[in-house]
């Protein structure tokens, strides 16, 4: 470099080996901090196998329960079952397997937090009948209770013991398929007794233990598709009330994504005159502006953080708009916008909890799991029919 010139005006660079391309040296830049609230910019980075972003993210599909890096060499899903999670833990608390492929768990992180956190995760994990104390993980990692919770927090966006019982429940889940019995899964899993597990299957499980053993046969869901102003209404329940509400294009791609969801379930579609009808209908009075506020009975499946950031979104009021900031602060979690994001993100029931109506700190619209086309052609129908 010539004299005179300033180094530090210039970023960080990669080194790349030019040679064969298979060695690789990661170091940490700026344009691998990406942030994850943006869905949109991940799926780019995802279609372009952008190797620099190895270890800002994973990226896990549903339709097969892998996850992988960024630069995965495998062949691209459709972005409808794509979720992004900050690290390879928080996939697997999800219940996806790591790609044998691209190996992403053995990739370095961007995040000088994530080390420390995907180490306590694997102390979490080794210990299933201990629980997450914060105090002893915060000893193990020579940092203050607080400073523990705040990189957990801001990098999986939920606590240790969040974290825990969502490992707990995944390896319920592993057990309940290898056991005959339902009794024997529940101690393998690490729980101290079955009540807590009933008690708690049908937000962890969406049915419960015996009936999940089973591949969840004996669960129905009816469905039906019908023309909406936003496209297809793709509108899903089982007998306790909606499961999934969907907007599409195409009927086809919406019913497999359905079947890709509820793989065990008994799918049916539903020849009209009962209760599913009726709330198609007054979901399309909704979209009509003829019927502000939607209430329909629902049957979804949410972890506690989700079940907060979603509670939150249905008061929102009709023809308003709140940041993804403005919710993580409403939710007492100022930090956890990334976590809001992705709860916006995996919300299976569009305009029953309104997650287009969360938008970026700029204004910007931000991502929508069901087009930003949809976004904002809601956003503005809601805001004309609010101001009339």
């Amino acid at each position: 470099m010539s004299p005179g010139i300033d180094r530090a005006q210039f970023p960080r660079q990669n080194r790349i080996d030019r040679g064969t391309g298979r060695r690789y040296v990661v170091s940490v830049t700026r344009a691998a901090a990406v942030s994850t609230s943006d869905a949109t910019r991940q799926w780019r980075i995802v279609l372009a196998r952008d190797r620099r972003f190895d270890g800002a993210f994973v990226y896990a599909v549903r339709s097969t329960g892998i996850y992988c890096r960024p630069s995965c060499p495998s062949r691209r899903p459709r972005r409808a079952v794509v979720q992004f999670y900050p690290i390879p833990e928080a996939a697997e608390a999800a219940g996806f397997r790591a790609c044998r492929r691209c190996r992403p768990t053995q990739v370095p992180a961007a995040d000088p937090a994530v080390p420390v956190v995907r180490e306590l995760c694997r102390a979490i994990e080794a210990h299933p009948d201990a629980p997450a104390d914060l105090a002893t993980l915060a000893r193990r990692a020579g940092l203050s209770p607080h400073q523990l919770l705040r990189a957990f927090r801001r990098v999986l966006g939920v606590s240790p013991k969040a974290y825990g019982d969502a490992r707990r429940v995944a390896r319920l889940k592993e057990s309940l398929k290898r056991h005959r019995h339902v009794s024997p899964a529940i101690y393998d899993a690490g729980y101290g007794s079955s009540s807590r597990v009933y008690e708690r299957a049908a937000g962890a499980l969406g049915m419960t233990p015996a009936t999940y053993r089973r591949g969840g046969r004996g669960a129905t869901i009816r469905y039906t598709v019908a023309p909406s102003p936003l496209g297809n209404l793709l509108v899903a329940a089982t007998e306790r009330g909606v499961c999934r509400i969907s907007l599409g294009d195409a009927a086809t791609p919406l019913e497999r994504d359905l079947r890709a969801e509820f793989p065990a379930a008994t799918i049916q579609r539903d020849a009209g005159a009962g209760a599913l009808t009726t709330w198609v209908q007054r979901i399309l009075r909704h979209l009509e502006g003829r019927a502000p506020h939607l209430d329909l009975p629902l049957d979804i499946r949410a972890t506690a953080f989700q079940l907060r950031v979603w509670t939150e979104l249905r008061r929102i009021p009709y023809g308003a708009t709140r940041s993804y900031r403005a919710v993580a602060r409403a939710i007492g979690r100022p930090r956890a916008t990334r976590a809001v994001a992705r709860a916006c993100a995996t919300n299976p029931v569009c305009l029953a909890i309104p997650c287009h109506r969360v938008v970026r700190e700029d204004g910007a619209l931000g991502g929508y799991r069901w087009g930003v086309e949809r976004k904002r052609a809601l956003l503005d129908r809601e805001r004309d029919l609010a101001s009339a």
